[in-house]
């Protein structure tokens, strides 16, 4: 089962794009490059098609990306939630909040807590402004921390 912290949840917010935008580019040059070689000799179709299917790759790229943003939108919504959650959690147990660990990166029904060693189980109220924590035991002890 893994855990993450709360150094780990606000660390890794976003995820690295660097790839796609790459990507984007490439499509865009060659989009560019197929359309200035069509223009140069028209009856030269391939160049207009090859125009064409770069222009669809960009496309592709780019409705990929929004949906990224979006997904990057949504997770950062729902962190900022859990770590607001954590720091009361560590309040009220009297605990640094370095020493609570969850389940999962996002507030949600049946969520495990752990701390010094001890497992709860997380009940949100409707309006997800209050909660309870019951005591509950995992079957797999086996139990890796992402920091």
């Amino acid at each position: 089962m893994n855990f993450y912290t709360i150094d780990y949840i606000t660390r890794n917010q976003t995820d690295d794009r660097k790839m796609l935008y790459i990507l984007m580019v490439v499509a865009g040059l060659a989009m560019v490059i197929f359309v200035l070689l069509y223009l140069r000799d028209k009856m030269a179709t391939k160049y207009r098609d090859l125009g064409i299917i770069a222009l669809l790759f960009l496309l592709l790229f780019a409705g990929v990306q929004y949906e990224k943003v979006l997904q990057t939108n949504s997770q950062k919504s729902q962190t900022s939630q859990l770590v607001p959650f954590m720091k009361s959690v560590a309040t009220d147990k009297g605990v640094s909040p370095k020493k609570v660990l969850v389940n999962s990166t996002t507030l949600q029904n049946g969520l495990i807590v752990r701390i010094d060693d001890e497992d709860y189980q997380l009940n949100l109220n409707s309006d997800n402004n209050s909660y309870t924590l019951t005591r509950a035991h995992i079957i797999d002890h086996h139990v890796y921390v992402n920091k």
